[in-house]
């Protein structure tokens, strides 16, 4: 199973300080695939090594540049460091090229509600939900709307 935003795992090796994968091929081992440094870029994200992950994320968005999730791990960062605007549109536009994508729709839905806009939010949860009423984490968020 790929590793999703909002997976908890455990980070069970370091990342190198300096992964790059231009340093990874000029030092003659395999170059890391997309996966790969997406996977990387999500472990130091959770462990909030938050420039670190997204050279990896950039890294990947040379190689894929429409990398739905790396793209989504970036506007996280961005609210995460305090870019909030950024955020918020970063993940607005996501979810409306990604509409199926419940988990990123859910990680949009939660900023709008940091970020004070309940009507919103709430509405996003409210269609969460008419797909999946057993998406678990919208079910909890959704009696903050009522």
């Amino acid at each position: 199973m790929a590793i999703g935003p909002t997976r908890d795992i455990l980070i069970s090796a370091t990342v190198p300080e300096n992964l790059n994968l231009a340093t990874v091929q000029s030092s003659g081992q395999r170059p890391l695939s997309v996966q790969e440094l997406y996977e990387s870029g999500f472990e130091l994200r959770c462990a909030g090594e938050y420039g670190r992950a997204r050279e990896l994320f950039s890294q990947v968005l040379e190689q894929e540049p429409q990398h739905i999730n790396a793209r989504w791990q970036i506007a996280l960062i961005d609210g995460f460091e305090g870019e909030f605007e950024q955020s918020l549109e970063g993940l607005r536009g996501l979810a409306q090229e990604a509409p199926n994508n419940l988990d990123l729709r859910y990680d949009f839905a939660m900023t709008l509600m940091m970020l004070g806009f309940m009507e919103e939010s709430c509405a996003e949860f409210r269609a969460i939900l008419e797909v999946d009423p057993d998406h678990d984490k919208a079910k909890q968020q959704i009696i903050y709307c009522d």
